[in-house]
């Protein structure tokens, strides 16, 4: 069970005013009533898009997962609890929250291993023709955004050597000018995760398609955030963590999302006994399982995966256009408490005010903004700081409310004073 964080009286007319109002905007949220089934405490926490909050639900279960289905069922879990359908089934509860028919997902591995299986498969699949198979150019070239996480950066350096293409980093923005005819994959990150800026996925997407390259999309800071839109757009392959905005728990397992039309073609580079058409038949040879399967590779990590699965649940009849709604009444709100409590001058803003251009953080660029955060922190106030000076502040709509954008905004105002 959560507690609403402290509301400390204001001091001046102009607070008294934005703290009644974020109270009326509190009073008035549909999903307010969603931060009682989390674990929180008086704490303003603004650090979702790095890891959620705890669901309420989670402990009791992963209890009965360790007592009940590993201590006394044990090895007959895998078939009496579900342990072996997990990764498709758990993929299946995430695929609606980014826009995705069952069958697309599977669960499983990190972000980065996803990422590897999508950008070497796409390499394989864009020399059978292109993204809709169709006879085309020789396809020796990635783009990956420039501004990219440094990780989805390295992995893509990997792959590109190991494919014998060659890699160039574009800033989202010159990817329809890049493209060519010797582009096999673009890797894209659906929202920056330093400035919290959103891309567009649908024109990006379809810019790289009528060049006849693949688009892969990380989903990491959009997932759980944002609608996405997977199927609608067309998307080929897509990968994010759980551990952000779906509050799966640290190091929760990651998700592989293969549109349907390419799974007969999606060649693992990592192949796997999981992923066989026969997994129990132990045969030398590899004979690649149909479906979405194809992705999975040895065996599931059950207890973060069922803890997972249980976090989930706090999903249950919430649509994510009510979120995001709410994340953009937040994040602008938010904004406006900066406005108003902070000195002039002493922050910028780096996350852009245009709605259809925002994800769900406000990134700040601030002097001395490593010290800045530990005292934000020490004040009850939770985000966090990437090098060299900006201050990220997740706002989570299922329990972050206007009354702790409010106080956020105000206790930044107060340390920086």
């Amino acid at each position: 069970m959560s507690e609403a964080p402290e509301a400390s009286a204001p001091e001046t007319l102009e607070v008294s005013e934005t703290f009644t109002r974020a109270q009326e905007l509190d009073a008035a949220d549909e999903l307010a009533p969603l931060r009682e089934k989390f674990v929180l405490d008086d704490v303003v926490y603004l650090d979702g898009n790095s890891l959620g909050a705890l669901p309420a639900c989670v402990p009791e279960r992963v209890q009965d997962v360790v007592r009940t289905q590993w201590g006394s069922l044990r090895i007959r879990s895998w078939d009496e609890s579900g342990w072996w359908t997990a990764p498709e089934r758990i993929g299946d509860r995430i695929a609606p929250l980014v826009g995705a028919a069952p069958g697309q997902m599977v669960v499983g591995d990190s972000t980065s291993v996803n990422l590897f299986k999508a950008l070497v498969a796409a390499v394989r699949m864009a020399a059978q023709g292109g993204h809709d198979g169709g006879a085309g150019e020789v396809r020796d070239e990635i783009l990956v955004d420039a501004t990219t996480f440094p990780t989805d950066g390295y992995i893509a350096e990997s792959a590109a050597r190991m494919t014998g293409c060659t890699l160039r980093p574009v800033a989202p923005a010159e990817v329809p000018d890049a493209l060519s005819g010797r582009t096999a994959a673009v890797l894209f990150n659906h929202v920056d995760y330093r400035t919290g800026r959103l891309h567009d996925l649908p024109g990006l997407t379809a810019a790289a398609h009528a060049a006849g390259a693949l688009a892969i999309w990380d989903l990491c800071h959009s997932a759980g955030a944002l609608p996405v839109g997977l199927d609608e757009h067309g998307v080929d392959l897509a990968v994010g963590c759980t551990y952000k905005y779906l509050n799966g728990g640290p190091g929760s397992p990651a998700f592989l999302y293969v549109r349907r039309e390419l799974q007969d073609r999606f060649d693992s580079p990592l192949p796997g006994w999981n992923s066989h058409a026969q997994p129990f038949g132990m045969r030398p040879d590899y004979e690649a399982a149909s479906g979405a399967l194809r992705g999975r590779v040895g065996t599931p990590d059950i207890l973060s995966m069922l803890a997972l699965e249980a976090a989930l649940e706090v999903w249950d009849d919430v649509p994510v256009d009510a979120v995001r709604a709410k994340s953009l009444a937040l994040t602008d709100f938010f904004l406006e408490c900066v406005a108003a409590y902070v000195p002039a001058g002493a922050v910028e803003c780096l996350t852009p005010l245009a709605h259809a251009e925002r994800g769900s953080q406000v990134a700040l660029r601030c002097r001395d903004a490593g010290d800045v955060m530990k005292r934000l922190i020490a004040g009850g106030v939770v985000g966090d700081y990437r090098p060299p000076d900006v201050l990220r502040f997740g706002f989570t709509p299922l329990y972050v409310g206007f009354a702790d954008a409010e106080r956020a905004a105000r206790i930044l105002g107060e340390t920086l004073s």
